[in-house]
């Protein structure tokens, strides 16, 4: 496992723009306001960039690549055609499933179930309806990981689709646990699956 995934907090920033059929996102470093990550969906086929305009923007598919700044890719974070409920694939640098993201029905503020490449359950990722709120909670209530939205300034959201958020993973997560890739994949899923 790459070290940049080790750390326990992280600064997500959406790239602005006004009209966007891709998805863009750096990864920062809080503490060295370093880009740690790059969070890419490229090669978008042309129907899924005419559909990004329109109201089934939700049900598109995607394939977010996470990779380092030199460009080693580390994770793709991915889903086909979505008519009701998402399940999201995430796969390691070698395209190995490492896990996946099962959206739950009448989830108010959203929910997912985190399972591993076998399909056991590792933990819920559950979100508020009243706020950008996330919470990666085990079973027994432990939680792993928080994920809360940064405002960057209220002109600047009215005008643009910005989201930045900050990721804080417990320091109970032990480093190279695999638990920490499918959290960090999770950021990404919560805004292309529940947030667009």
């Amino acid at each position: 496992m790459n070290s940049a995934l080790n750390k326990n907090l992280f600064f997500v920033k959406e790239h602005v723009r006004i009209f966007k059929a891709s998805n863009s996102f750096d990864v920062y470093d809080p503490d060295t306001k370093q880009i740690v990550l790059e969070c890419r969906e490229e090669n978008l086929g042309f129907f899924t960039r005419m559909f990004r305009f329109t109201d089934f923007k939700r049900m598109t598919p995607f394939n977010m690549e996470i990779k380092t700044p030199t460009g080693e890719r580390l994770l793709t974070v991915r889903r086909g055609v979505s008519f009701i409920l998402s399940e999201v694939e995430v796969l390691n640098d070698k395209d190995k499933l490492i896990g996946k993201f099962k959206q739950h029905f009448f989830s108010i503020g959203g929910k997912f179930e985190v399972l591993d490449s076998n399909g056991r359950s590792l933990c819920m990722l559950r979100g508020k309806w009243t706020s950008w709120d996330f919470k990666f909670v085990a079973h027994d209530g432990k939680e792993f990981a928080s994920v809360t939205k940064k405002w960057s300034g209220l002109g600047k959201e009215l005008f643009t689709t910005a989201d930045n958020y900050i990721l804080q993973i417990s320091s109970e997560v032990p480093s190279d646990h695999p638990l920490r890739e499918l959290i960090l994949a999770a950021v990404m899923c919560i805004d292309l699956v529940l947030k667009e």
